[in-house]
């Protein structure tokens, strides 16, 4: 399976998080399958430690090394494609990274690994949880 993660599956991921669901984290250490993770989604977390609402305790390039690299997760850049459904996509949802997940996920034709439900209210999207 193929599927995009969300920004705080990805950080409940990495550090062991008790909200992630069982599910969820058979899903990402199944190494049969393909998981991505959004550019959008280190540029939110970059925002977020820069104005102090997150706290990783490394450096980006070793968050990169140890957690991307590390756990085989491939970054999703951001295709024009995206940014063509993003222009269209109604504003059930208001945070602009996820909002780019979503573009990303109906271009992609893949599933969203996130337990957002706001998610449901598009057309065109799979979340899984």
């Amino acid at each position: 399976m193929r599927f995009l993660l969300d920004t705080h599956t990805f950080l409940w991921f990495i550090n062991g998080h008790s909200s992630l669901s069982d599910y969820a984290r058979e899903q990402i250490e199944n190494i049969e399958n393909i998981r991505l993770l959004s550019i959008a989604s280190l540029w939110e977390m970059a925002i977020k430690v820069s104005i102090g609402k997150l706290k990783i305790g490394l450096t980006f390039k070793e968050l990169y090394k140890l957690h991307v690299k590390g756990n085989a997760v491939e970054i999703l850049e951001i295709a024009p494609e995206h940014l063509d459904i993003l222009k269209t996509l109604p504003f059930h949802h208001k945070d602009p990274f996820d909002r780019l997940i979503i573009s990303q996920s109906i271009a992609e034709n893949i599933p969203v690994l996130s337990c957002d439900e706001l998610f449901d209210y598009y057309k065109n999207i799979k979340r899984f949880w």
